[in-house]
């Protein structure tokens, strides 16, 4: 049978996993300390080890670095709830053969164990893991790269993990503002070409006539005010990574130049006769569909083919709504610091509009909603009625929002006892995350409407790496369930507490536990 090893310092996803396993047909062992596996593995080995990153007595990588000096092809699988490029990239340094993030579906944890039996079994000579040590990064954008939980932002961690440490060229695309430099940073800073330069160059930021001299560099005296030799950006990141953003928008004659040097790994500077030679790693960016461009003659397709040897897709921000609420805490943590202020922090409501919102402007706009929050929210707090006017009106007239959910700010308004009057003609809002609307798409009372909200929220919250949500959501709903029938019963507790079918003391004493005022 296929022996599994499960370390992992919780009791329940040992159960799980090993429930699991056994159902697969699979012999399942778990040890709950880290030092208690590599003991084991001193006399017997697994066919697949899956362990935790954050263990009490030895830390998971800790632990896969040890299994690798004792057990080398032995397939190891890295599981962790604390979701973040730098513990993605050294898992993988260290010759991971994946990474599985909690919460996970437990087929697909199977299913990735059958790979890692599979690959083992192999025992080719593609088992060996690079070596290459994870420089630590400190820049903002790499905070920022944190700040993701989504499957698909995790899918890139790994595609970085596994690429870095090699010299191939990577096409990066996506939407504009998405952060596609920061994952060409990434992928540099993760790479053996960590100490040398990297080099940026948008090409539709430089004029058709300058983009020449700005790539290749030029010798004194080759055209009028060339009073110098000048090196080009790909002299300066010889032996880095040379950055090539908005490659689409390159000019048809320099695409041949481009490719010349792709693939002879020298050039000319404007006016030389000597040919320089440069090794240089090639990220290059579009937010342009190259396949397109290609097609409409705007773009050579032999340079296409040859950027397009590995390709990273960078979801848009409505594709990753999960991420808002982590990007948002992190961009009004540096808007704050930026100032000399405190950040200010975001209110439930607030944080289900902004999740709403589509953002055609990405990862960028975001932060520039969250700097503009910080200069213009009067509270600490920010609230719904804090945010931006533009942003509540696209909200508001949004067809594609509506669509998307059937409820209603003014039904969550009624649950906080403030309906306002609704105007002629005018569109329904969004509803507000954290907040549980009474009413169905027919206006009529909804028994499951409320239920289906609450899970939701409680996935939205899971998803945002919240602790303590059943203490938060038990207080809220104490809160909204007291005042609503204090209300109703025109603040007589007596009635209150009958109605609720517990004590008036209990009553009492809930208002005071919450903070309620007499009603």
């Amino acid at each position: 049978m296929k022996t599994i090893w499960i370390v992992d310092d919780d009791q329940a996803i040992r159960w799980v996993l090993d429930k699991a396993l056994q159902r697969a047909g699979m012999a399942p062992r778990c040890f709950e300390r880290a030092r208690d596996a590599l003991d084991a593995l001193r006399t017997e080995q697994p066919d697949v080890l899956v362990t935790d990153i954050r263990m009490p007595d030895m830390s998971g990588i800790e632990l896969l670095k040890a299994i690798k000096q004792e057990a080398a092809d032995l397939p190891v699988i890295v599981m962790t709830a604390y979701t973040d490029l730098d513990s993605t990239v050294t898992a993988f340094h260290e010759g991971a053969f994946d990474y599985l993030v909690k919460p996970f579906d437990v087929n697909e944890a199977v299913a990735l164990i059958e790979r890692a039996y599979e690959h083992g079994r192999e025992n080719t000579a593609n088992d060996a893991a690079p070596t290459v040590a994870a420089p630590l990064l400190a820049a903002d954008y790499d905070k920022m790269m944190t700040q993701s939980s989504s499957r698909q932002m995790q899918e890139i961690f790994r595609a970085i993990g596994r690429l870095a440490p090699s010299k191939v060229t990577v096409l990066i695309t996506g939407e504009s503002g998405t952060g596609k430099e920061l994952i060409a940073r990434a992928v540099h800073k993760h790479g053996t070409r960590a100490g040398k330069p990297f080099v940026a160059l948008n090409a539709a930021a430089i004029p058709r006539d300058l983009l020449e001299a700005e790539l290749f560099g030029h010798e004194r005296g080759s055209f009028t005010g060339a009073s110098a030799q000048r090196m080009g950006r790909f002299e300066e990141a010889n032996g880095g990574t040379l950055f090539l953003d908005e490659i689409g928008d390159m000019p048809l004659e320099l695409q041949t130049r481009l490719l010349r040097v792709l693939a002879e790994g020298n050039f000319y500077r404007i006016g030389g006769t000597q040919p320089v030679n440069v090794d240089v790693r090639i990220i290059a960016a579009t937010h342009q569909p190259l396949e397109a461009r290609v097609e409409q003659g705007a773009f050579r397709e032999d340079l296409f083919h040859r950027l397009n040897v590995i390709r990273l897709r960078v979801p848009p921000l409505r594709e990753r709504r999960q991420d808002i609420g982590q990007l948002a805490t992190h961009f009004l943590k540096v808007a704050a610091n930026s100032l000399g202020v405190a950040p200010k922090q975001m209110s439930q409501q607030a944080l289900g509009i902004l999740e709403q919102f589509d953002f055609p402007g990405n990862v960028r706009q975001l932060e520039n909603f969250c700097h503009w929050l910080t200069v213009m929210s009067p509270a600490q707090r920010i609230d719904k009625n804090d945010l931006p006017p533009e942003l509540m009106a696209s909200l508001r007239f949004s067809p594609g929002t509506r669509r998307a959910s059937q409820h209603v700010v003014e039904e969550a308004d009624t649950l906080a006892g403030s309906s306002p009057a609704p105007t002629h003609g005018s569109a329904p809002a969004p509803p507000l995350a954290g907040q549980l609307s009474v009413a169905s798409d027919t206006g009529n009372y909804d028994s499951q409407n409320w239920l289906n909200q609450l899970e939701l929220e409680v996935l939205q919250r899971l998803q945002r790496n919240e602790t303590d949500i059943m203490v938060q959501l038990t207080r809220e709903f104490e809160r909204i369930v007291l005042t609503t029938t204090l209300q109703s019963c025109r603040g007589r507790r007596i009635d209150a507490a009958a109605r609720l079918g517990i004590g008036r003391n209990t009553v009492t004493r809930k208002l005071k536990e919450l903070a309620i005022a007499h009603l």
